[in-house]
């Protein structure tokens, strides 16, 4: 690692497998290759700027990549550094292990470094949100960059750059300072430590951004999978940062494909349809979008079904898209999650969560042109505030989403494992029949998930 032994380096790279060490050191070498001028000595090798871009252009705007660079600067390697603001090896080292497998004390300088300047001790709330914008890009960028998209059509969606912003601003609003204005280095570890998806971000850019390619560091996975959407015919509420928003909000064991139930766009403007396309279908995202441009909605932990009663659990919530990011999570004061009633004399007739009758959080009237969000000061059920820009809103668009396996599904692999667990010799019966067709070439492959 250079002439000069690098004890922090050499520190850093024990954290990865003896394998995985070799890549690793070989990465400087291959992102110097890319550079147009190499030194003869190799202390005296050093990464420009210009040589990341070649590297990382494609992946992240010139912004976000000159904040990496700006991050791989401010580490000091613990050896003498060279004159010039060249990165060396070892500071490349420290970083890569920072970044894929540090703590939140070990990132935040990084983050601060990142976002405002290599000498920085503070920075304020706008430099983070102006990093953290730079940062989403970055990811949404990768992630079309590698085929990563998991089936979702970006050019069908809502307006990404907006999404970006939101999404920006959601996670900068997360940030804890003691000051209104201003973030030191405790407040950044204390945001890092409690909001996971930085580090994902961060993982993702510069794990793919500069090939690092480890086995036992596979990049995130920060989509859900998009199972079933007619894409030609449609012009969906959601985008790329929404998506990265809203499914780690979801209840473990809710990352089944999503497919679409029910869009205004397609289905026309029918409460009957959507309570048809909706009810026995599983858990559930619904997006409304009222005439002011607000975007709003909620999770539903259990299938939509027409009764007089509220149902659901604590796990549905509600959320706002635009003008601003939040999800609104159960308070516990009461249990009115969800509502579904048509076709009733003495009961409201429409769709509802959260609050009570006639003041709901969200709520969508059988008449299916009109809605309230009734919630001042807050909703009962849920702690949100006026989701809609009008208490009593008109519709523009509805969307709904299937999040969790099918009820039918499920019900078929319980069967099945039910006959599996009570008879030994039927699962390897199964598992030999599997085996010959498809030596046979009569099985289908499994379905990829990416």
């Amino acid at each position: 690692m250079g002439n000069a032994e690098s004890v922090v380096a050499q520190k850093r790279l024990a954290r990865f497998r003896p394998d995985e060490r070799p890549v690793i050191e070989g990465i400087f070498d291959r992102l110097h290759g890319t550079g147009s001028s190499v030194s003869s000595g190799k202390t005296d090798k050093v990464l420009s700027l210009d040589m990341l871009k070649m590297t990382m252009g494609k992946m992240a705007s010139e912004s976000m990549i000159k904040r990496v660079f700006q991050g791989m600067h401010s580490i000091d390697p613990g050896v003498p550094l060279p004159p010039g603001d060249g990165i060396i090896h070892e500071q490349l080292v420290i970083f890569l292990a920072d970044i894929l497998r540090g703590t939140a004390e070990e990132r935040a300088p990084l983050v601060l470094a990142m976002a405002e300047g290599a000498k920085a001790t503070a920075t304020t709330t706008e430099q983070i949100r102006d990093f953290m914008e730079d940062l989403v890009s970055a990811a949404v960028q990768t992630l079309a960059h590698r085929g990563n998209l998991r089936a979702w059509q970006p050019d069908r969606m809502s307006d990404e750059p907006q999404g970006v912003k939101l999404l920006a601003e959601q996670l900068t609003s997360e940030l804890k300072s003691p000051d209104q204005n201003m973030c030191d280095i405790p407040c950044l570890e204390d945001w890092l430590f409690r909001i996971p998806a930085m580090a994902m971000f961060l993982e993702l850019l510069i794990g793919e951004g500069l090939g690092v390619g480890l086995p036992s560091c596979p990049p995130p996975t920060l989509l859900p999978p998009c199972r079933y959407a007619p894409w030609s015919d449609l012009r969906c509420l959601l985008n790329i940062p929404l998506l990265m928003f809203l499914s780690p909000q979801l209840p473990a064991g809710h990352s089944a494909r999503w497919r679409l139930l029910f869009s205004t766009n397609i289905h026309g403007e029918s409460f009957t349809r959507l309570v048809g396309n909706c009810k026995s279908k599983g858990p559930t995202v619904m997006l409304v979008k009222d005439t002011t441009g607000h975007i709003f909605g909620g999770f539903v932990s259990q299938s939509w079904e027409v009764k007089p009663q509220f149902q659901g659990d604590s796990r549905c919530f509600l959320f706002s898209v635009f003008p601003y990011m939040r999800v609104f999570t159960c308070t516990g004061y009461n249990n009115h999650y969800m509502y579904l009633n048509q076709g009733q004399q003495t009961l409201p007739n429409g769709l509802g969560m959260g609050g009570q009758h006639g003041y709901f959080g969200l709520w969508l009237d059988c008449d299916f042109g009109h809605g309230h969000s009734r919630a001042r000061p807050l909703c009962t059920t849920y702690g949100s505030s006026q989701l809609s820009g009008d208490e009593d809103f008109k519709l523009d668009t509805v969307e709904v989403w299937g999040v969790g396996q099918p009820p039918e599904e499920q019900e078929q692999d319980e069967k099945k494992k039910s006959i599996l667990d009570a008879d030994p010799e039927v699962q390897a019966m199964m598992e030999m029949t599997g085996k010959t067709l498809h030596s046979q070439g009569l099985r289908e492959p499994e379905e990829d998930e990416g």
